[in-house]
């Protein structure tokens, strides 16, 4: 499970990290707002420990963003402002929970525990849709209109993932993580193989859907407008 902690304190983002990666976590670390909408841009998360007090972009700002973009991961906000309307405030702009600082790295653990074990349907809804294209999750049935068609389990991890991100220039290295997984063996031409194959789908079922190339850049699937 990947976590990327978002700490302007250097020193309690390292004491973070290191405290996670010995429960078995892997962590990235950035100590603003702009800097994690690059890292959230090049990966895909399991959770996010968010400070609410950043440099330039605050925490808020930060969470507003993701979620216009449709990232749905979880978001812990982890701060010191801890009235009321503070705790109001961070969960009305999509926190999944609020933890107030100073806290135990035991506290910290078992809130990123609950916020990762909710309900598949919450996480992973078990059908996607865009422009008319729907894709079944469980089944891996790819459906536009009144054409159908099964798609394999890699094709469906990886058009799943441009169904969630609809619109958004999706980099190679976060494609390649999300369906072979970070340390996965795997050749980058493969993701074109697959590329490939996807759109020859999209061709059969005479869909309004494609997928981008942006050269050097990664990919981005596009409707009709």
């Amino acid at each position: 499970m990947r976590i990327l902690l978002i700490e302007d304190d250097k020193d309690l983002c390292l004491a973070m990290a290191l405290s996670l990666e010995k429960e078995g976590y892997r962590t990235d670390r950035c100590h603003n707002g702009a800097d994690a909408l690059l890292y959230l841009e090049d990966q895909v998360y399991d959770c996010l420990v968010l400070d609410r007090m950043l440099p330039g972009l605050d925490g808020l700002t930060v969470l507003e963003l993701i979620r216009r973009k449709k990232i749905h991961t979880p978001v812990i906000l982890a701060t010191a402002l801890g009235s009321l309307p503070d705790r109001i405030a961070g969960l009305d702009a999509g926190a999944d929970d609020y933890l107030i600082k100073p806290f135990a790295i035991e506290e910290l653990t078992a809130r990123i525990r609950a916020v990762t074990r909710r309900p598949a349907k919450l996480q992973d809804p078990s059908s996607l849709s865009f422009d008319g294209l729907s894709l079944d999750t469980s089944t891996h049935e790819l459906r536009y209109r009144d054409k159908a068609l099964t798609l394999s389990k890699r094709e469906a991890a990886l058009l799943s993932c441009f169904m969630k991100h609809p619109g958004q220039t999706l980099p190679r290295a976060m494609l390649l993580s999300y369906v072979w997984g970070s340390d996965g063996d795997v050749e980058e031409g493969n993701l074109d193989n697959y590329i490939y194959f996807l759109r020859r789908r999209l061709k059969a079922l005479e869909a309004s859907v494609k997928l981008a190339t942006l050269h050097g850049v990664g990919y981005r699937m596009e409707g009709r407008s």
